[in-house]
């Protein structure tokens, strides 16, 4: 057998060098407590429901602050306007709550009926709301249909509530 002689020419790329990557250590992140942060912290601990309520609402209104607005990057921004005129002025509510705080035991058939009406619950979770009291019947509802419902529920011998 015959070889052929075949020869190969070899080119030589030039590559650009590289940059040279930066080695970071990593700092571990210290955080300094004072000792009054941590008497408030635990302070706070023992707040019932109520208490820090209250407490956010005057935060509230001290700093002109809503702890209600989502806020990025941590940082606490002052609500428009708030340097003073109508700070304290609410809003008017708009969507309402409808609930069954007590039904007349001898009209509890009848009140059934209208909670199956006014809602899509079935027998059995109609039966239920009417006797696992209170129950929201109708949540974040206009005005109108909430008392629409309000004055049906209450010919059947039902107390309700609008929250």
């Amino acid at each position: 057998m015959m070889m052929k002689n075949v020869s190969r020419t070899m080119t030589t790329r030039t590559v650009a060098p590289r940059p040279a990557m930066r080695r970071t250590r990593a700092v571990p992140s210290v955080v300094v407590k004072s000792a009054a942060t941590d008497e408030i912290v635990e302070k706070l601990k023992d707040l019932t429901l109520l208490e820090a309520s209250e407490l956010v609402k005057s935060i509230e209104e001290t700093f002109g602050v809503d702890a209600s607005a989502p806020v990025g990057g941590g940082m606490m921004m002052a609500a428009p306007g708030a340097g003073g005129g109508d700070a304290g002025a609410a809003e008017e509510k708009t969507d309402f709550t409808l609930q069954i705080v007590e039904v007349d035991a001898s009209k509890r058939i009848a009140a059934i009926k209208v909670v199956r009406s006014l809602t899509s619950l079935g027998l059995k979770e109609a039966k239920d709301a009417v006797t696992n009291l209170p129950f929201d019947i109708l949540k974040d509802q206009p005005k109108e249909a909430c008392e629409e419902a309000q004055k049906q529920l209450e010919e059947q011998g039902c107390k309700c509530a609008l929250v």
